[in-house]
């Protein structure tokens, strides 16, 4: 049986049969299931700082603009209407 000859619901079929073997010989521990669930926990965690620290970043940006045009206004006010 050839991989070019088979439709594609028979592939589909082929692959989930060799992942649920793989799988079934191959079981996970407990201790290694709470390991892979902390550790995407963990992910979890770091991508909603890293998301956290560039919300922070753009809007301290913001902050800085509106302030640096804020005394750009006022300088050129007191310098041209004395």
């Amino acid at each position: 049986m050839s991989i070019e000859n088979l439709s594609k619901e028979e592939l589909l079929d082929l692959v989930r049969s060799a992942i649920k073997e793989a799988v079934e010989s191959n079981p996970l521990s407990d201790e290694e299931i709470k390991w892979v669930r902390m550790a995407i926990e963990n992910e979890a965690k770091r991508a909603e700082f890293h998301k956290a620290i560039i919300d922070k970043t753009l809007g301290s940006l913001a902050w800085s603009a509106l302030c640096g045009l804020g005394y750009f206004i006022f300088d050129f006010i007191q310098k041209h209407w004395k």
